[in-house]
């Protein structure tokens, strides 16, 4: 492989962010995306939270491809507890675990949105994982790691404003 091919696999021109952050963050917001939306199909009542919910990860990729701390808090912030939550708090996570196997045994899904849950955990890690680095490698400073901890709270707020008024009851 040529060094030209070599650099192009690892990094971005305009940005100098790698590759494989950039795909890394496009395929997390996607799967999640994706779940959010088979859960809506699955659960009509939670169509509208779902929709205002995948605002925060287009705001996510938008925000990320400009390399802007805010986007990388915001994703780090709503993935770790969205995690959390359906590790420790609802077991959500473990329950859809063992629906993924069942479904790999035999071919059957007794709860789709549990599935689900553990699909979006995943993409959740992918996103944690990458946005991470992305940011780290900007050797942020100062000014950096208060726009990353404000983006994270300010999303953390509004998913809670958007469950207050959007989640089913």
């Amino acid at each position: 492989m040529s060094d030209i091919a070599r650099q192009s696999l690892v990094r971005t021109e305009a940005s100098g962010t790698p590759r494989w952050i950039r795909l890394s963050i496009l395929v997390g917001v996607s799967i999640f995306m994706l779940a959010l939306l088979g859960s809506a199909i699955v659960i009509p009542s939670l169509r509208l939270l779902h929709l205002l919910q995948a605002i925060i990860y287009v705001a996510i990729l938008l925000l990320t491809r400009r390399d802007n701390p805010w986007g990388f808090g915001a994703a780090v912030f709503i993935a770790t507890a969205w995690n959390g939550l359906n590790l420790f708090v609802t077991h959500l996570f473990t329950t859809g675990a063992g629906l993924f196997w069942a479904f790999i045994r035999t071919g059957q899904v007794s709860r789709p949105d549990t599935l689900m849950v553990f699909i979006a955990s995943l993409a959740h890690f992918l996103l944690i994982i990458s946005c991470m680095a992305g940011f780290l490698l900007q050797r942020p400073g100062r000014r950096q790691w208060a726009q990353f901890v404000s983006g994270g709270l300010l999303v953390i707020a509004y998913m809670a404003l958007i469950i207050f008024l959007a989640a089913p009851r």
